[in-house]
């Protein structure tokens, strides 16, 4: 009974909704790992009972009258940075807002499922205790982080203007190499196809994405893939977002997409996205619900499988910030073709999950802090014309078999 850290994780339920505060302590109270300590219908009571009880973790409501969740999230990482999972609506427009949360040092969402029955609310239980239990577990990452979290608008504050000018400055600062392999084009004789940089991240995955992402420049040589576990509604407008922020080309993958240098493919929320190879060279992408017997859709380990059919040893896998084991199994099947594994460090994941899983399982090449990401990755495609793309790793932290 109880936790790693001894005792009970003291939880505050903040929502406007009365229904909801109570079926999401009594939820949280069927677990002896919580104590629920409070709850708020607003967000000035929020604000007041977070300095009162001090909680571990607070569960957050976004639509509040008197202040929303967004200020209060906001408020709360600048004067008593803690742990919040944000309780959103699964819409559309419910996405943008929660996507804003995470931007501003939520560590997770759950989406409400507002069917006007407690037995369709129930069904989040299982994901409630979950990802309390983690962000529990990253309440000291997260006092570290949150001043600059909270001082910065990362994402939402990026003009067109702005996005050109974050182009010219990632060719200036990170030299490529000679040539720009950029101008190559999928197709033709194995040998002839460019790589491709295999992304699979979950938890801290969109903080992560958009501090990685926009650091690759416009000439970036391979084609990106990316398995973010996310529902539907919220994979298309965070590619949206991303895209404003990168200078390489961001969007959600659909069906018969191809896959081509420079271009980056979210796989959409609840879809596995694989890749396959044409008759024509072209290499394009599906996406579809089956199979369904695997624990996460989309699936990073799907979808890695996939890509090494298709590029063989030119194979990068980069496993980020997640909790679980998806990866494990796509991470040995690229270097079964002898391709490559970056993992992301401990000390800069919110949740070390996915990459301790490869790392233990000795598939990782290189263990990365996120800040060194882009130029590892960017190493490892830097070449001349008519090499192959994938070079050995140099430096320390060389792990794998």
């Amino acid at each position: 009974m109880g936790t790693e850290f001894g005792k009970p994780i003291r939880v505050l339920v903040v929502d406007d909704s009365a229904f909801m505060r109570k079926a999401l302590s009594n939820m949280l109270s069927k677990c002896p790992d919580f104590k629920v300590v409070g709850t708020a219908k607003n967000g000035d009571e929020a604000l007041r009972k977070v300095d009162e009880l001090k909680p571990d973790v607070m569960t957050l409501d976004i639509d509040m009258p008197v202040m929303d969740g967004l200020m209060v999230l906001e408020r709360v990482m600048a004067t008593h940075p803690l742990p919040v999972v944000v309780v959103s609506v699964l819409t559309e427009e419910g996405a943008e807002v929660t996507l804003r949360a995470l931007e501003l040092g939520a560590i997770d969402f759950i989406p409400k499922h507002l069917e006007g029955s407690s037995l369709n609310i129930s069904t989040i239980q299982e994901q409630l205790i979950e990802k309390v239990k983690v962000a529990a577990g990253a309440a000291g990452k997260i006092s570290r982080r949150s001043a600059t979290k909270s001082s910065e608008s990362t994402l939402g504050s990026f003009s067109p203007e702005s996005k050109e000018v974050e182009h010219a400055s990632s060719r200036g600062n990170i030299p490529w190499g000679p040539g720009d392999v950029r101008r190559r084009v999928p197709g033709g004789p194995q040998g002839t196809l460019p790589g491709i940089l295999a992304i699979g991240c979950s938890t801290g995955g969109p903080q992560a994405l958009q501090e990685m992402l926009p650091r690759l420049p416009a000439s970036f040589p391979a084609s990106i893939v990316v398995v973010q576990h996310m529902p539907k509604f919220f994979t298309k407008p965070f590619a949206e977002r991303l895209n404003q922020l990168c200078p390489l080309e961001v969007r959600e993958a659909e069906e018969g997409d191809e896959v081509l240098p420079g271009v980056v493919l979210i796989a959409p929320g609840g879809q596995h996205l694989t890749l396959e190879k044409r008759g024509s060279g072209k290499v394009t992408i599906h996406v579809s619900e089956e199979p369904s017997n695997y624990p996460y859709r989309p699936s990073a380990d799907l979808m890695m499988q996939s890509a090494v059919k298709v590029f063989g040893s030119k194979t990068v896998g980069v496993i980020m910030t997640g909790m679980g084991q998806d990866g494990f199994v796509g991470a040995q099947a690229i270097k079964a073709v002898r391709g490559r594994i970056l993992a992301q460090d401990s000390a800069s994941c919110v949740v070390y999950g996915m990459p301790k899983a490869v790392i233990e399982g000795g598939w990782a090449d290189k263990i990365v802090p996120l800040s060194r990401m882009p130029r590892e990755i960017m190493g490892l495609f830097q070449q001349k014309e008519n090499e192959s793309p994938v070079l050995s790793l140099t430096g320390g932290g060389v792990l794998g078999r």
